[in-house]
């Protein structure tokens, strides 16, 4: 279910949000689903959702969105993921995408761009710190929202 109320209600950066999130997709592209596992403390949210026709590599970026923007106000955040292709794009591609008015090196369109600036958007709000995890190697959240991910696409 995708739900768009805040996570957490507005607080100062003291408190550290802890974030895993996944995509899936069945076919390449296909049906897809995204997950998010945020966590504050003692607390524990999860938001998941899909869509019919994706790829896995926009519901990697979806998953990153939707629980950045989930969090209210600015807040201080580690986020995991399991993509080298939001990790990639995060830190080494996306500043030179915007120097260039989002613009491969080869001067085409990137990628996903709609996503890309969508997250750039959602990141500007907070203080960010990305951590890459393998998938499926029995990291708690990383399984958590691969089966979020996954419940996103059964439930299409």
């Amino acid at each position: 279910m995708l739900n768009r109320q805040p996570a957490y209600p507005e607080s100062d950066l003291t408190e550290i949000i802890e974030i895993f999130t996944d995509g899936a997709c069945r076919g390449n592209p296909g049906p897809g689903g995204w997950g998010v596992v945020l966590i504050a403390g003692d607390r524990r949210k999860e938001l998941y959702g899909g869509e019919t026709n994706t790829t896995n590599n926009r519901m990697e970026l979806k998953a990153a969105i939707e629980a950045l923007n989930a969090l209210k106000g600015s807040r201080n955040v580690l986020l995991h993921t399991d993509s080298r292709y939001v990790m990639d794009g995060i830190n080494d591609w996306m500043p030179n995408w915007k120097k260039r008015g989002w613009k491969t090196s080869a001067r085409k369109p990137v990628k996903n761009q709609d996503l890309w600036q969508a997250l750039d958007l959602a990141i500007s709000r907070h203080q960010v710190k990305w951590n890459w995890v393998r998938g499926h190697t029995g990291v708690d959240g990383n399984e958590d929202a691969d089966a979020l991910a996954n419940r996103g696409i059964d439930e299409l």
